[in-house]
């Protein structure tokens, strides 16, 4: 505890910069758990860079840490590349734009260039940006659907998806190296703007991506004549411009936008929670559904890179997971490139490992390939990358998480909401010109393959003590396989972090070839399947259910057995 009040007293004399930082620490005087939650560690850097609550303390998000950060990017980047530049964007989160310039400040102090965005934007338009400026890095200040009171700083590398294990690794060892008090070197930003440091991003580069998600589309002749009308939410956050003037050049003139949610705001007073992938962020939404009966309701987290939706059917708007907008995309762009004759030879549909394997159903009938990969869109990145190095990135289809993230197009290398949002929109215009909504067309697809119920349970884990339970619960799991969750045998258990596959009738062991990652997956009778692994971006335990089976009640039934299970595991 001697060593938690030296460094709270230590950032109460030095941690000057920031006025709100000083409010803080002398408003916690004497408080021994919140002193305790602020300094126990430091905010852990990694592949998905930072990401924590905003506020002092080496275990927050403020000037200090993020200056840190970035003093070991530059200091990585200059050993690295030769006159090295970056890309910065930020979203609507508190702190963010003021984060985004003290990192261009950094940067620039460390002779970088920087090309930074004039105003929030959405994040895959980062990745753009460092593919056109063809920089040797990139940030981008977002906690993504985190709740108001967290921020984020994530590094992207010159290929335009989130940096690779090894590279984060050696930045990581830069910070490690680089006292926030004296290491960060610092310019003043309206300086480095007069030396030509700091440049801001001009509209051509916008329009440029404009351009590029165009290109994705298959049928703005349909959009422009099938009357959809649509319900867009931006969260609050970045998707506002992009998204609306997306849907206004495929021709889909029937946009009203949530009003409470249509302008940014970090504090989120309507959705506290601003992830799409639950029901209470389309509530203004659905509201406004009483006066305008959309086909569609469109939301896209604060940061731009995911989206969700709601479908109007005769009992209701239901809302569509993340599994069934892949499997619907792909069965979409599947179809309508073989209708014009735009399909390659052997398309390839990427997907992460815990994405629906209904996808793969749907692909198959196509001939196309399926790639699986670990969580983490910088994997579908990486092969989209590796694609295109072998000449064949016109093979590329779609990549997804079931977490609702899409990408179309070779453009960027993470998940775009603007072409998801876009395609979408496409999607259900060319379905109702054909007297079907997206609803009934997921029906349709079950009956064809069977009903893929996925599901995901969280396991909150706030603070020292739960992160050590977190750790501890995975240890237990991986030291003592059930040999049975939910009463269905477990054939086999892959584990990501030793790379080690085991059939549990018969003891062999295969090796996995993906990248190690604290994940362990279960594999059971007739493609049912549960996956653990914890939280890359917030203090949780991730289990992922699948459950097959002829129709919904019996998926059901399969999916409550394997729930129950695991929170009893859990407890």
């Amino acid at each position: 505890m001697n060593d938690i009040h030296a460094l709270y007293d230590l950032w109460k004399k030095n941690a000057t910069a920031d006025p709100d930082l000083t409010e803080e620490l002398n408003a916690v005087a004497g408080n021994e758990d919140e002193i305790l939650d602020r300094f126990y560690k430091n905010l852990e850097f990694g592949t998905g860079g930072l990401r924590g609550v905003i506020g002092a303390g080496t275990n927050r998000m403020n000037v200090y840490t993020v200056g840190q950060a970035t003093q070991g990017l530059a200091t990585y980047l200059n050993a690295t590349y030769r006159k090295p530049s970056v890309a910065i964007a930020y979203d609507s989160r508190i702190k963010s734009e003021t984060f985004a310039r003290f990192c261009a400040g950094v940067l620039a102090a460390n002779d970088i260039k920087v090309y930074l965005y004039p105003e929030l934007v959405p994040t895959p338009m980062l990745s753009f940006a460092v593919r056109y400026f063809s920089c040797k890095g990139g940030i981008i200040l977002t906690a993504s659907h985190n709740p108001a009171k967290y921020n984020g700083y994530k590094c992207y590398d010159p290929n335009g998806y989130q940096m690779t294990d090894e590279a984060a690794a050696e930045t990581y060892r830069y910070i490690q190296q680089t006292d926030m008090f004296t290491g960060i070197k610092t310019m003043d930003f309206d300086a480095a703007m007069a030396q030509g440091l700091v440049e801001f991003i001009g509209d051509d580069v916008v329009q440029a991506f404009y351009k590029e998600v165009e290109k994705t589309c298959l049928s703005k002749e349909i959009c422009a004549q099938s009357g959809l009308k649509v319900i867009y939410t931006p969260l609050n956050g970045t998707g506002n411009k992009h998204v609306r003037e997306m849907l206004r050049r495929i021709g889909i003139a029937e946009v009203r936008v949530v009003k409470e949610q249509e302008l940014p705001d970090g504090n989120f007073p309507t959705c506290p929670y601003p992830n799409p992938e639950i029901r209470q962020v389309f509530e203004c939404g659905l509201a406004m559904t009483e006066e305008f009966p959309a086909d569609l309701l469109l939301a896209t987290d604060p940061d731009c890179d995911r989206v969700g939706i709601a479908v109007r059917t005769n009992e209701g708007y239901k809302l569509m997971t993340g599994n069934e907008v892949g499997v619907l995309l792909t069965e979409y762009l599947l179809t309508r490139r073989s209708e014009l004759g735009l399909l390659p030879q052997k398309p390839v549909v990427i997907k992460s490992f815990v994405t629906t394997d209904l996808v793969a159903a749907v692909a198959k009938r196509f001939d196309a390939e399926i790639v699986n990969v670990l969580t983490g869109f910088k994997y579908i990145g990486e092969y989209m990358t590796n694609l295109e190095a072998k000449g064949e990135a016109g093979r590329f289809v779609i990549g997804m998480e079931e977490s609702y993230g899409y990408l179309v197009g070779m453009h960027v290398r993470d998940k775009d909401a603007v072409v998801a949002s876009t395609l979408i929109c496409e999607m259900a215009a060319y379905y109702k010109a054909k007297g079907m909504s997206l609803y009934e067309l997921m029906q349709s697809l079950y009956q064809k393959y069977g009903m893929y119920q996925n599901s995901l349970m969280n396991f909150a884990f706030e603070g020292a003590a739960g992160m050590q339970k977190m750790t501890d619960l995975m240890d237990l799991l991986r030291q003592n396989a059930p040999k049975q969750i939910g009463g269905l045998e477990v054939l086999c258990v892959s584990d990501y972090k030793t790379s080690v596959q085991t059939d549990c009738r018969t003891g062999k062991t295969t090796a996995i070839t993906l990248p190690k990652s604290n994940v362990l997956c279960y594999d059971l009778p007739d493609g049912n399947k549960a996956i653990v692994r914890p939280s890359g971006t917030e203090p949780k335990l991730k289990v992922y259910l699948t459950a097959v089976a002829a129709d919904l009640a019996a998926a059901q039934a399969i999916t409550d057995r394997l729930a129950a299970d695991f929170k009893e595991k859990v407890k």
